[in-house]
């Protein structure tokens, strides 16, 4: 019987980031009597097979230092031993699981893990603390702007677990592991799915029941490693379970802040500029849609990122829909928001039918995916002078009744639950939740 702990109960866990101060993430983990030493290194390329695929890898190597056991272990040569191929492929599968390579790019992180004390459970430990260095290494990826976010969409952690005599256990230390009857090795993601289950009946055979019963026990100790990853990251756990990032295909910072908050729920907004896109489009659609696709394509194609783009405007009952799609330039020069109101004052001088809308149009273009389109309009009324001085564009001139405000004196929080733009995002966030099963 054990005595030291419960059977159900996992070894106490220490998780020190940051160990090798010249490695690009690192951590010192130690489980019980095992200690070892994790540490990541990002290479600016990928091995040669995987060149031009626009992906990054991941990969690990593992060795246990000639002191990690009782007696002195030979150092790995060139060729290593069976046992650290095996276990280091494990650690390279298992942490490829929790990184979405294509948005890591064309970069290979390699997860070195060395034991420095070995008193059972040295892969799993690997595991579990390569997972912090991995995510340190990302994070200064992302400090650096090397990345516009984390590609780390899951959170990984490893634990072993055994039958002992008949008794199961969890977290075996060396002295169980050797006399183990059956030996399992768990590893798992936050959503508490199997990543891999390595599981041998080295005495005898075991019964589905007590495999549910040790996998059961694995998923609660798994937990508990988690709690301690994410302690041990502190800020940088925000990194773990990053949603995947969308580009918007703007340079305004008023559009970015409002997709930013509507599109939370499915995806870390960045800018287009911060994935390295700057060039000019040419918006010639003649509709609201039309140009919205043409930017969603322009730069997913681009930078191969899914990218969403809007394109909005106002029309006018009385001009036969102007300005539309000329919006931004009506008066012949682009954002000069001025001329264009004057323009449209001018052109409407002796008018009493004022009637308006600001119309939007969202289209959102992942590769190798039909795109998504929503479009939203708000109706209004064009005043006969400018009131307020919040908003852009045409915001000063066009008076929403129900509030009897323009959008020039509304709050942001009363334009963001009425614009167009909103109304449009609500219906491309409509499009997504049906899209994923997410409500």
């Amino acid at each position: 019987m054990r005595e030291d702990r419960p059977a159900d109960a996992p070894r106490p866990v220490t998780i020190t980031p940051d160990f090798v101060r010249t490695a690009d993430g690192s951590c010192l983990i130690a489980t019980g009597g095992t200690r070892v030493i994790c540490t990541a290194s990002v290479e600016e390329n990928v091995p040669a097979w995987m060149r031009g695929k626009g992906k990054g890898w991941i990969t690990a190597e593992y060795a246990m230092l000639p002191a990690s056991t009782g007696s002195r272990k030979r150092r790995d040569g060139a060729q290593k031993d069976g046992r650290s191929v095996e276990i280091q492929r494990l650690i390279g599968r298992s942490l490829r699981q929790a990184v979405d390579l294509k948005a890591l790019g064309e970069r290979q992180i390699t997860l070195d893990c060395d034991v420095l004390e070995a008193d059972g459970g040295t892969r799993t430990a690997s595991i579990t603390g390569a997972m912090v260095a991995l995510t340190c290494a990302i994070d200064k990826l992302v400090r650096a702007g090397k990345l516009p976010a984390s590609p780390i969409r899951h959170q990984v952690a490893a634990i072993s677990c055994g039958i002992v005599g008949e008794e199961p256990l969890l977290d075996l230390c060396y002295q169980e592991d050797s006399r183990a009857q059956v030996d399992m090795n768990v590893v798992m993601n936050e959503e508490g799915a199997f990543i891999e289950l390595q599981g041998t009946g080295e005495g005898r055979a075991f019964t589905s029941a007590e495999l549910a019963t040790l996998t059961a026990w694995a998923a609660r100790g798994i937990e508990r490693l988690m709690a301690a990853q994410r302690e041990a990251l502190g800020e940088r756990a925000r990194h773990l379970c990053a949603k995947p990032v969308l580009v918007a295909a703007t340079g305004n910072a008023h559009k970015l802040a409002e997709l930013q908050r509507l599109f939370a729920d499915f995806y870390t907004v960045v800018p287009m500029q911060a994935v390295g896109f700057d060039a000019d489009i040419t918006e010639d659609a003649d509709t609201f849609a039309g140009n919205a696709l043409i930017k969603a394509r322009a730069v997913c194609e681009a930078t191969g990122l899914p990218t969403v783009a809007d394109d909005s405007g106002l029309t006018v009952d009385a001009l036969h829909g102007e300005p539309g799609v000329y919006s931004a330039r009506y008066c012949g020069r682009h954002g000069d928001d001025e001329a264009n109101n004057d323009l449209l004052l001018h052109k409407l001088e002796g008018v009493t039918d004022r009637a308006a809308a600001f119309h939007c149009a969202i289209a959102l273009q992942a590769p190798g995916e039909e795109p998504l389109i929503a479009e939203g309009i708000c109706p209004g009324v064009i005043l006969h002078e400018r009131r307020g001085t919040g908003g852009f564009g045409y915001d000063p001139l066009f008076l929403y009744e129900p509030l009897g405000k323009t959008f020039a004196e509304v709050t942001a929080e009363e334009k963001n639950a009425i614009s167009h733009r909103a109304r449009a995002c609500e219906k491309m966030v409509a499009l997504l939740r049906a899209k994923t099963g997410r409500g």
